[in-house]
């Protein structure tokens, strides 16, 4: 039976403001990389985690978002983190995971999890590509581009389309997404590079930096000067507002995320009822896991758009598990391009 030291991150005590390294602890624990007999236990050996801003919000004394979802439950301060990510089966009691399998799911931010009763992991059908895009365009920010614009936008040929947060990881795919349905798309992003990238690259009609803007809502009046259709918000507060004020009528707000508002109480969006009332807006929050129907279509819309050349995967890669805080870290003042993930170990 062997016996090993498994090292993982938890959080020092809980965070209610911006994160910053000191925040996080490395602890060890030792584990037996074997399992119990008659257990259905899954041992599984990290290879990949997805970094994702909402787990700020998991990390505060308390937010609403904690009682609403059983995935974004509390973290509790001195226990690992758990997050999603990609790894390999170790030692499994459960009939439906094996040894050397590859599965995605619930993981914790350390060397080795100890999955119980295998729960909410599965086996990962590699299909030609890279296993980190079973984190990225396959993995749940693709579910939560896909479902977000094609479910709640309902859009139309032609329509046009606004994304904050362009060049992250939901937001670069919403804007490709769009782009291959036929609509018109602007996007921003936080810094002139990114610009480039969106244009350039991904296809973007148009696109901004927001920190150049001094009044958003003028921005995006002369960026959409008949104004948007659908809005896919990744960001809230200010940007939320100045959007709302140039929708047309009939036109929808899908909130994705508000990582404007996760680390600072004071920025909050105050929203025009009257615009709201009289353009007849729809505004919707979403999560991804309340669309696992159209995970098969997600898929298989995906992988032809990949084997086709039609897409673009933006990844942002650190190496280490020593790495996780500083790349969690750096979602907060904008340093990823694309799908932040950290490489944990080799398969």
């Amino acid at each position: 039976m062997a016996v090993i030291t498994n090292r993982y991150i938890a959080i020092k005590t809980h965070i209610n403001g911006a994160p910053k390294e000191s925040d996080f602890d490395f602890k060890t624990e030792t584990i037996s990389l074997s399992v119990e007999p008659g257990s259905n236990d899954v041992i599984v050996k990290t290879l990949y985690l997805s970094i994702d801003p909402y787990q700020i919000n998991r990390m505060k004394t308390s937010s609403s978002s904690q009682k609403a979802s059983v995935f974004a439950a509390a973290i509790t301060p001195g226990e690992a983190v758990d997050a999603v990510g990609v790894g390999k089966v170790v030692a499994s009691g459960h009939p439906d995971f094996k040894k050397d399998d590859l599965v995605s799911g619930v993981i914790s931010w350390g060397e080795y999890s100890i999955v119980k009763g295998g729960k909410m992991l599965n086996v990962v059908n590699l299909m030609g590509f890279p296993l980190s895009y079973h984190v990225s365009i396959l993995g749940f920010s693709g579910l939560t581009a896909y479902a977000g614009f094609f479910q709640l936008c309902k859009p139309k040929k032609g329509e046009k389309v606004f994304v904050s947060a362009a060049s992250g990881s939901v937001g670069n795919l919403v804007g490709q997404y769009a782009k291959l349905f036929g609509c018109y798309v602007v996007g921003c992003a936080g810094t002139n590079q990114k610009v480039d990238l969106l244009k350039e690259k991904l296809g973007f009609d148009d696109a901004f930096n927001y920190k150049e803007e001094i009044d958003l809502e003028s921005a995006l009046k002369r960026y959409f000067p008949d104004g948007i259709d659908i809005y896919f918000d990744n960001v809230g507060s200010e940007m939320l507002e100045g959007a709302v004020a140039n929708m047309n009528i009939f036109g929808r707000v899908v909130v994705c995320g508000a990582i404007a508002e996760y680390t600072d109480a004071r920025k909050r969006a105050r929203l025009d009822m009257l615009d709201i009332i009289y353009k007849r807006i729809n505004i919707q929050g979403f999560l991804a896991i309340d669309h696992l129907n159209v995970h098969g279509d997600f898929i298989l819309t995906t992988v032809d758009h990949l084997q086709n050349d039609r897409i673009q995967v933006l990844e942002d890669i650190s190496h280490g598990l020593e790495n996780v805080p500083n790349a969690f870290l750096g979602l907060f003042s904008g340093d990823n391009v694309g799908k932040k993930i950290v490489h944990v170990a080799d398969a």
